[in-house]
């Protein structure tokens, strides 16, 4: 059965993704409280075996670990966008051929 793993910081994310020398990341962006806001972050690096899970959640308009900006629509919504998301990863991570995947679109 594969493993799944938490990981507690983005920094330890970070090192392991170096170490397993990650060839691909899968982000989830999902609804959080209240229900109409898109502001839960999971990221997960896959590798053989299992997988690494980190999840963020937003406190106001940043993410509490990644600091990624959280936006808001004209009906006061909160959201994350993809394109938010890849640059954090790809400028973060610096990881040449780094393929990133939305977990509903993969």
């Amino acid at each position: 059965m594969p493993e799944t793993l938490r990981v507690k910081t983005w920094q330890q994310f970070k090192e392991l993704a170096h170490e397993k020398n990650a060839k691909t990341v899968v982000y989830v962006i999902a609804q959080s409280v209240p229900a109409r806001n898109h502001t839960g972050l999971k990221l997960i690096l896959p590798f053989a075996g299992g997988q690494y899970i980190f999840t963020d959640t937003a406190k106001g308009d940043k993410m509490r670990r990644t600091r990624i900006s959280v936006r808001t629509d004209s009906k006061g919504n909160h959201f994350l966008t993809d394109q938010d998301i890849i640059n954090f990863l790809k400028t973060n991570l610096e990881i040449n051929g780094l393929k990133i995947f939305s977990y509903w679109t993969a």
